[in-house]
């Protein structure tokens, strides 16, 4: 069973910042995630995939890595995680044609 219960808002904070600092490519290859397709995370005008935060800030407070298919990214999964942390995330806009 997955304690989400023990990551917390620093932690995603943390895993935010180092996706700025490694840029996407070099934090997927780290923490073993893919970019996002459906929903994004906003944090300070910026967007960052949910899942691949979710999770790296659940390796950060929990000393275990998870691996994409550990745990689902939608509704039921890091979006209703980071919500109850108080992170904004919606659905990922569309490029207009």
């Amino acid at each position: 069973m997955i304690a989400w219960e023990r990551v917390t808002d620093a932690d995603v904070l943390r895993a935010i910042k180092e996706y700025d600092r490694l840029g996407p490519e070099r934090f997927f290859s780290a923490h073993g995630f893919a970019p996002t397709t459906t929903y994004e995370l906003v944090w300070e005008q910026r967007f960052y995939p949910p899942k691949a935060i979710l999770g790296a800030a659940y390796e950060f407070a929990t000393g275990q890595r998870l691996a994409s298919g550990d745990f689902e990214g939608g509704k039921a999964g890091a979006v209703r995680v980071l919500g109850q942390l108080g992170f904004t995330v919606r659905e990922k806009r569309r490029p207009a044609k």
